[in-house]
């Protein structure tokens, strides 16, 4: 009975250890606060992306390619260059809304923000790459 009892218990913390949900983030850039840990990935607050060579990736929730993030209405999602050696990359705004999109930039360390002030889900993509490296910002 006590086995019994002790498997019951497990499979419970199991099954509430793989529940999560949304974590609504605030600032990018400067390492403002919101967004905690999240599941599955780096555990980074949410709207902070990784570009790399021919991925855009999530710091908060670790998805890539799509690399999808959800944040706060008025939120600040910073994009950073991140081992792309001499390989350009840039954010691309795709359809509509659309935001500013950024220039095409070439070395680690460049970054690109945007304040999100409008509910709505935003595509972007990378000029150089298309739709090997994609993402979508969903605005709360």
């Amino acid at each position: 009975m006590r086995i019994a009892t002790a498997v019951i218990g497990l499979l419970a913390l199991a099954a509430l250890a793989g529940c999560k949900s949304p974590t609504y983030g605030g600032g990018g850039g400067g390492g403002g606060g919101g967004g905690g840990g999240g599941g599955g990935g780096g555990g980074g607050p949410a709207g902070e992306i990784v570009v790399g060579n021919i991925l855009f990736k999530s710091s908060h929730n670790g998805t890539q390619n799509p690399a999808i993030d959800t944040v706060a209405v008025g939120s600040t999602v910073t994009w950073t260059w991140t081992a792309t050696g001499s390989v350009p990359h840039s954010v691309q705004s795709l359809g509509t809304p659309s935001f500013a999109s950024s220039a095409i930039e070439t070395g680690d360390g460049k970054t690109y923000s945007v304040t999100f002030t409008t509910p709505g889900t935003y595509q972007y993509d990378c000029a150089v790459h298309g739709a090997a490296m994609s993402g979508r910002i969903v605005v709360r």
